[in-house]
């Protein structure tokens, strides 16, 4: 009896650490960095710095968070930006905060229907930032050369158009497209002429035991007609909790290769 109430003390110990770890690695503040080359990116803009984030869900954005950030030239937030039960106080926060790293772009995320979206898009529009709902955004070089930013509104409820977003865009620029759902790659091919693709939604799986999760780790692929990155997400879902699928954020540095 003695050895059975030692055995139930250890695995709940051990359990007990285990929730421990997983409530820790939930709450990192990973960055990661990486450079993207490609052939059609005009040379005339030099080097654009996005800093993408998705899935922030309920975590705030601390100030000493952004301070760690540097040079970013434009903000990329992924979607789940927010969701239900989460005070329109907290979400205006983390706005003002990526707002100190530079213009904001932004695409609905399936839990940010959960919230009076209403009142998320006028919340948005006040600190200016960029609502890409089935729209493009287009920068041009002093050459002449373009970049656009386009983004589709969330697949889950049937509200994306990648279509209407394509309309206004010109053939020759260099496009970057924003999904929350990875899915959209399904939905397009080498004719319109997307070179990137951010997404999130998955959480790389949130909790993945032995390597295995629900959904793939976060990773850049290299398809045969764009490139996509998935991101693990910074925030969490239905629990606070992270095994094998740390939350990150990125910094991304667009820039030319020889053709």
């Amino acid at each position: 009896m003695v050895w059975v109430l030692v055995l139930l003390g250890v695995v709940a110990l051990a359990g007990g650490m285990l929730l421990f770890y997983m409530f820790n690695q939930a709450k990192q503040e990973n960055i990661v960095e990486q450079t993207l080359a490609f052939p059609e990116f005009p040379s005339s803009f030099g080097e654009v710095r996005i800093f993408f984030i998705s899935d922030i869900h309920r975590r705030k954005i601390d100030p000493s968070f952004i301070k760690k950030i540097k040079n970013i030239d434009l903000v990329v937030i992924g979607g789940d930006l927010t969701e239900k039960k989460v005070p329109f106080e907290q979400v205006e926060e983390n706005i003002q905060q990526l707002k100190k790293l530079g213009l904001i772009f932004f695409v609905w995320g399936n839990n940010d229907y959960e919230v009076e979206h209403h009142e998320l898009d006028s919340l948005l529009l006040h600190h200016g930032v960029k609502i890409l709902d089935n729209k493009s955004y287009l920068f041009e070089s002093d050459t002449g050369d373009k970049l656009e930013v386009l983004g589709v509104d969330d697949l889950v409820h049937e509200r994306d158009r990648l279509d209407v977003a394509l309309e206004e865009t010109t053939g020759e620029s260099f496009k970057i497209l924003v999904s929350h759902e990875p899915e959209i790659v399904e939905k397009f091919t080498e004719k319109e002429g997307i070179s990137l693709v951010l997404s999130g939604h998955t959480h790389g799986g949130q909790i993945r035991i032995f390597g295995f999760g629900p959904h793939e780790k976060g990773r850049i692929t290299h398809l045969p007609y764009t490139t996509q990155l998935i991101s693990n997400g910074f925030g969490t879902s239905l629990v606070p909790f992270r095994l094998g699928a740390p939350p990150e954020t990125h910094i991304l540095t667009i820039t030319t290769r020889a053709r």
